[in-house]
């Protein structure tokens, strides 16, 4: 099971959780932002690029210890696969999210795909779905990039 993660966060000095997101390999998706991230940390592409994006999933805003509830809860559902990989293009997701768990998943392994994912179908899927820049987007972007979802988000 490989689930293909992403984040949107507050700045790359000043970092803080904004948004994550989780797409399995199977098409089940995890998305939540958080109610209580620093916004005056936010840098200026933060707030031109994401900002503006958030709030379209209704019921997906949590403070932080509610969305590592639910994240966490989620997670559960894969318990009793045999091989499960977390994959991020960009070792700061993977910093994010064990900051928001409070450690790496148990069971879990890491990958870093940024060096082979397939940049081609990645604009691919960009052009024809849009949405650079929001943490479940990017997500999914990722998972058919690295060809294990079709496009049909």
């Amino acid at each position: 099971m490989r689930l293909f993660v992403d984040t949107e966060f507050t700045d790359f000095i000043d970092c803080d959780l904004i948004s994550v997101a989780l797409v399995a390999n199977d098409g089940r998706e995890f998305y939540g932002e958080r109610s209580d991230f620093d916004m005056p940390s936010c840098s200026e592409f933060v707030r031109a690029a994401v900002l503006p994006q958030l709030g379209q999933h209704a019921g997906r805003v949590f403070t932080r210890k509610a969305l590592r509830v639910a994240l966490l809860a989620w997670l559960d559902q894969f318990a009793n696969a045999p091989e499960r990989m977390l994959c991020f293009d960009y070792g700061g997701d993977w910093e994010l999210l064990c900051d928001l768990l409070d450690g790496p998943p148990a069971g879990w392994q890491a990958c870093h795909v940024g060096e082979v994912i397939d940049f081609v179908r990645l604009e691919s899927y960009y052009r024809a779905h849009g949405g650079r820049h929001h943490a479940l987007s990017d997500a999914r972007a990722n998972c058919y990039a690295m060809g294990e979802i079709n496009a049909g988000f």
